[in-house]
């Protein structure tokens, strides 16, 4: 058979996702912090963004519309602007009569002569009458507030007034670096001693000065120590005490009579000390250098409507606004020079006005899922959590014409404020028992619920086994088997029925 090259003409289809589709799927997912971060980085990049205020008029050239020769009436008015900014070094020192390095001392040897092309005119406006605009990014605020002081800090001024010999302040400073955030040494001291040519006594020596600074209970090497340090500080770690220390494994499985038993005391003075151990800070390290905690944020609102059904609304606080500034545009793409400053233009048109489009279709998208989330969980909001519904991507998928991937982006990092309190949109996903009786299946969050509730109304003389609790689901209808009911109450850090009971008899012989 001869081989022969030819040429041949094909048509074929492809799926192909471009930057654009994949950016639209990453500004899905995200969370509402992560999209306002997002875009406010595309307000710095994007000449043709500007920030939308609902309160404020818009401004002409913000607006979608504009005909030609409205846009030359604008480019027109503003010319005078144009040609009486001063923008050479030259001319700005010609007239203020000094160098510029007298007045803008960081940016006198980097200053060029600006680009008009790239150039916004309502910046130039806004920096008129302030010193300059661009002058104006070297002054940060953020620069005169106080940072807090971390740890490390705190320790080292104590370091610096406790110890006076320069080989023991390197190996005091050595054991600061080596802690935890938490305050704990973690690491090996023989390893460290070696490490600085060092002898072990003399690094156990700095050691026990460190382990007297504040907070009590730094440079423990273990929970133990940590307690053993903060207790000695009170003049409250007597034989007893340590007892109750050493034997801290007993405590966690609420074994009082052994405890009572090893410590040689009864049940007042064990419910004394516990309360002790109870009142000291586990993580003494943890005060300093924590950050704010963000509170969680609502994506949609929820609410009873007047009709008895339920109103669905998106969070506008958390919709950056953006537009378009048009009029710029048309303005700025009359003075282009070349081709290399026309496609950056429209480049940059491109990119705003998918930026627009995808907020919008992130914002419908949001909220069709949460009205057909809220008409499937409608017994929940109604009634409670044991009427949670079992419910699946697909249900959601098929309900409103969407592919699960989609749901599974939009559910993630969206939270949902009903008057069950905030959920995440991925709480109201949970799968399905089934039925003992062949009828409708049962939420596992549910179930979850139902067994929370029979282990808190158990009484300390009818302690349920796991077995009991299946017995009991199966009469209400759940058909679980007990190896499910053991992983519920565990992932719900339940104890199991010999830790319950020991614990309930000892808090009855309490009272």
């Amino acid at each position: 058979m001869a081989l022969s090259p030819k040429l041949e003409v094909r048509q074929s289809q492809s799926l192909v996702m471009t930057p654009q589709l994949m950016q639209a799927i990453k500004l899905l997912q995200m969370s509402n912090l992560d999209l306002t971060s997002y875009v406010e980085t595309e307000l710095e990049r994007n000449p043709l963004l500007e920030r939308s205020d609902p309160e404020a008029p818009v401004a002409e050239d913000a607006q979608a519309g504009h005909d030609d020769e409205g846009g030359k009436d604008a480019v027109d008015d503003n010319d005078w602007m144009q040609s009486s900014l001063e923008v050479r070094a030259e001319d700005i020192a010609a007239r203020m009569d000094t160098d510029l390095g007298n007045v803008f001392p960081d940016e006198a040897a980097s200053r060029t002569e600006p680009d008009p092309a790239s150039l916004r005119t309502d910046s130039w406006q806004s920096g008129g009458s302030g010193g300059g605009g661009i002058a104006g990014e070297d002054y940060n605020l953020e620069a005169f507030v106080a940072s807090q002081e971390t740890l490390f800090e705190h320790l080292a001024e104590q370091l610096a007034l406790a110890v006076h010999d320069p080989v023991d302040r390197v190996i005091g400073q050595h054991l600061i670096d080596s802690l935890d955030a938490t305050g704990y040494l973690r690491a090996d001291l023989d390893e460290i001693a070696e490490r600085l040519g060092v002898s072990r006594h003399r690094l156990d020596a700095v050691l026990a000065i460190l382990q007297t600074f504040e907070p009590t209970g730094v440079f423990a090497t273990s929970l133990k120590e940590c307690l053993a340090l903060q207790l000695r500080e009170k003049n409250r770690l007597d034989p007893a005490m340590a007892a109750l220390l050493e034997n801290m494994e007993l405590l966690a499985r609420h074994d009082y009579a052994a405890l009572r038993r090893l410590c040689g005391i009864d049940d007042e003075d064990l419910a004394d000390m516990v309360a002790e151990l109870k009142a000291l800070d586990p993580k003494p390290g943890s005060r300093f250098g924590s950050e704010t905690i963000q509170p969680v944020v609502p994506d949609v609102f929820v609410q009873r409507a007047a009709d008895g059904g339920w109103a669905i609304e998106l969070n506008s606080d958390t919709l950056p606004k953006v537009l378009i500034n048009q009029g710029y545009y048309a303005r700025v793409s009359r003075t282009t020079r070349n081709e290399t400053e026309k496609a950056y233009l429209t480049d940059c048109l491109q990119t705003a006005n998918w930026l627009v489009k995808s907020l919008d279709q992130r914002a419908r998208t949001i909220l069709k899922v949460s009205s057909e989330i809220v008409r499937q969980q409608d017994a929940f909001l109604t009634h409670g959590i044991q009427y949670l519904r079992p419910l699946n991507l697909r249900t959601i998928a098929d309900a409103i014409g969407m592919h699960e991937s989609t749901i599974s982006r939009v559910t993630s990092n969206k939270y949902m404020a009903t008057p069950r309190g905030i959920f995440e949109l991925k709480y109201f996903f949970t799968a399905a028992i089934s039925s003992a009786e062949g009828g409708e299946a049962h939420s596992a969050e549910a179930v979850r619920h139902r067994i929370r509730q029979m282990i808190d109304a158990e009484s300390p003389d009818d302690i349920l086994s796991d077995d009991t609790i299946v017995k009991e689901l199966k009469g209400e209808g759940i058909d679980i088997a007990r190896r499910t009911v053991a992983k519920y109450r565990e992932s719900m850090r339940i104890s199991s029925s010999v830790q319950r009971r020991r614990e309930k008899r000892a808090q009855a012989a309490r009272s």
